[in-house]
């Protein structure tokens, strides 16, 4: 437990700091061998890289339309209903973001538009290393989906049977997504932006993975011309700001929902009341023993912090300097506070608003930014699915209404040539 008013500058700064990424030299050039040896060998590389990683040998990288059937049979109801009704929720958001096209007449005879139109083709990566990961599938096939891409491609790890999960491939099927492949890592995202025999190239890839999917995005992004990835990918984090008037039990539950994740995971409580914190902090050790992924939610706890402030003022500063992927608030009046927050990937209002909701069925995206990228980067949605640009159209009056700004301009650049484009045109009778 930390006071925060108590912490020197740099004590302030340790206790924002985030778990190290592994950025060493050994990582990407690991990552760097796994991209040459997918675009020097194609499929052959992908077969291989499989067996050393996943342990699988396939007989084929493609998921067929007669294993999209059995996985739906083999899904109980319940749980198809439960993937529908996240479906429905989450496109019910995002249908809302559909994008108008902007006209503007600037002055008479000079037209300027801003037009949206979906990026052609997409990867989504979809994680399954130690869980699958449905929910996923939906918060980025439902954009892309409406966004209306051309071509949406899946990838995902295959488990030790060499197959993908039910629910993973159920909830495709929902967005309709029909072109499957059972790979995963580095070598998936090499595919999906070098291409294969069998896997042609995408202009994007979205989706979080772990440290060799995100170099690998990384690498990738840099090296093939016209290949870009949604966002920076780290380790989960989720911040909650509480006072004395919130439940130690819920605020512990949030916190410990977000250190199961992963072992680099990141929770820290912010509260002017100690009380608080020595409650969440009982809550916290007597919650973990029922958890079936303790031991990765206690190692994921020794990087966390419970931190005293002086007030809620000084707890939305501090939030604010870190910047969370997620952000709880849990006070007597959250709506009040959260006019504060300049910096969440998402935000969860009032004590009943847990983060798992936003995981997974509230309609929001939880593909988020990390790392502090919040600051910067927004929260996923369908603009990312999406590219925009700009249409400009002039009529002989308008461009003279216009001629002598961009005459006097291109004569202080000394560009003659751009001054000639314009004037020229006057010039005919």
């Amino acid at each position: 437990m930390l006071i925060w008013s108590e912490l020197t500058n740099t004590e302030q700064l340790q206790a924002l700091a985030r778990p190290a990424i592994s950025d060493n030299k050994s990582l990407s050039i690991a990552v760097a061998n796994i991209i040459d040896k997918v675009d020097k060998q194609g499929d052959v590389a992908l077969f291989d890289l499989t067996n050393e990683f996943d342990k699988v040998k396939l007989s084929s990288l493609r998921l067929t339309d007669k294993a999209v059937v059995n996985a739906t049979q083999r899904l109980s109801d319940k749980r198809k209903l439960a993937i529908q009704t996240a479906y429905g929720q989450i496109e019910r958001f995002h249908s809302a973001q559909l994008a108008q096209d902007i006209e503007v007449e600037t002055l008479p005879g000079v037209k300027c538009t801003l037009k949206t139109e979906a990026i052609e083709s997409v990867g989504l990566y979809i994680p399954a290393g130690s869980a699958p990961l449905p929910s996923t599938v939906l918060m980025l096939g439902v954009p892309a989906k409406l966004a209306g891409c051309d071509r949406v491609v899946l990838v995902c790890p295959p488990n030790q049977q060499g197959v993908i999960a039910d629910e993973i491939i159920y909830a495709a099927k929902l967005c309709q997504i029909s072109e499957i492949y059972t790979i995963g890592g580095a070598q998936a995202v090499a595919a999906l932006a070098l291409g294969t025999e069998s896997i042609k190239p995408v202009n994007k890839v979205f989706g979080p993975g772990n440290r060799f999917v995100t170099e690998a995005k990384k690498q990738l992004s840099q090296l093939v011309p016209g290949f870009a990835i949604d966002m920076p990918a780290g380790p989960s984090e989720l911040l909650v700001i509480s006072d004395s008037s919130a439940n130690p039990a819920f605020v512990a539950a949030d916190l410990l929902s977000q250190a199961e994740h992963g072992v680099d995971s990141q929770v820290i409580l912010l509260t002017e009341s100690q009380p608080m914190a020595l409650a969440v902090e009982a809550e916290l050790d007597k919650q973990i023993q029922s958890l079936s992924r303790k031991a990765i939610a206690e190692v994921a706890l020794k990087q966390s912090r419970l931190i005293i402030c002086d007030d809620m003022a000084q707890a939305v500063q501090v939030s604010n300097a870190y910047g969370p992927e997620h952000l709880s608030i849990q006070t007597e009046s959250p709506r009040q506070l959260m006019q504060g927050i300049r910096n969440a990937g998402s935000i969860f209002v009032g004590s009943y608003s847990p983060e798992s909701a936003g995981d997974y069925a509230s309609g929001t995206n939880h593909v988020l930014p990390t790392y502090g990228y919040s600051k910067v980067i927004s929260s996923l949605s369908l603009a990312d699915f999406s590219r925009r640009y700009t249409v400009q159209e002039l009529t002989k009056s308008g461009l003279q209404s216009l001629s002598e700004t961009i005459i006097e301009l291109t004569d202080a650049e000394g560009l003659d040539a751009h001054q000639r484009a314009v004037t020229i045109r006057l010039e005919e009778s």
